[in-house]
């Protein structure tokens, strides 16, 4: 018996597993401090020069999230002198646990990030 599956169809899901495994990777850095959402960015980077379609806008969404994560923890942490810091990284979190979870059931059923570039979800 021969394989049916054509190789557009083994692509497809070779993105859809790359984008999955950074979406879980940005979740683990929620628990590690971010260090695994740095091997995700990693894998977002890499990739995003290599998948086109459906799975482009979630690499496109990964990166930025990613960065606009690190700025504002990056700001939070400096804030936490003054107490606020730790309002704006509780914040941080509920936004990256969001942004993680909606793009991994998008992901999961095989549709695209509407909007990319927002900044909310």
């Amino acid at each position: 018996m021969t394989d049916t599956a054509s190789p557009h169809r083994l692509r497809h899901d070779t993105d859809r597993r790359s984008v999955v495994l950074v979406y879980i990777l940005y979740l683990i850095g929620l628990a590690t401090g971010g260090l695994a959402s740095v091997a995700g960015v990693i894998i977002a980077h890499t990739k995003s020069h290599h998948v086109g379609g459906i799975y482009r806008s979630h690499l496109d969404f990964q990166i930025r999230t990613f960065w606009l994560g690190l700025v504002i923890g990056l700001i939070g942490v400096l804030l936490t002198v003054v107490l606020v810091g730790f309002l704006i990284l509780a914040g941080l979190f509920v936004w990256m646990l969001v942004r993680s979870i909606k793009g991994l059931m998008a992901a999961n059923d095989g549709q695209p990030i509407d909007n990319p570039q927002t900044l909310l979800w």
